[in-house]
């Protein structure tokens, strides 16, 4: 194999978006249904090591459950919903709004994953995005991924925080 096509390779993933910034492994998911959100972690904050996680929860994801980590402290804060949700014959009106990992150490040329399990509701929309706002807390330095396009918009290649995001499916 010739070093060209590995150099194309290597400048081409180099560019894309995961490997920029944090973002959902999975690109889409149901409305109405179970959703296993896993946030990737390719790099720390300009080479220092991330030491908290926090993913802020949008309205209409209930159920969240996050998973431990070997090594991190998880942690959740909870809130009022704007509304009331029926999840299994139950109507929920408080829930998870933000999950926090802390404590651990991820050093910037290591790889990892941060998962939560949660329900989306029927109050979602098929067909559009939904974003979770993610604050990475580094040794020495912060990464805000908190930016959301304008509704109907797409994130563009200007966008140097994006939020990650998931396309919500209808019901099959």
């Amino acid at each position: 194999m010739s070093k060209t096509p590995w150099l194309i390779l290597m400048a081409a993933l180099a560019a894309s978006p995961a490997a920029a910034h944090v973002y959902l492994e999975g690109k889409q998911a149901t409305v109405g249904g179970s959703y296993k959100a896993v946030f990737a972690v390719p790099h720390g904050c300009s080479g220092s090591p991330t030491v908290k996680i926090r993913v802020q929860i949008p309205e209409g994801v209930i159920a969240v459950k996050p998973m431990p980590k070997a090594g991190w402290n998880v942690d959740v804060v909870e809130g009022q919903y704007a509304s009331a949700y029926d999840y299994h014959g139950n109507k929920l009106t408080s829930g998870v709004k933000e999950v926090v990992w802390s404590g651990g150490n991820l050093p910037d040329h290591n790889y990892d994953e941060f998962v939560v399990s949660s329900f989306l509701t029927d109050s979602l929309r098929p067909n559009t995005m939904l974003y979770f706002p993610v604050v990475q807390e580094c040794e020495k330095g912060v990464s805000r991924w908190i930016e959301i396009p304008a509704e109907g918009a797409a994130h563009s290649h200007e966008d140097k925080s994006p939020a990650p995001g998931v396309k919500l499916l209808p019901k099959p």
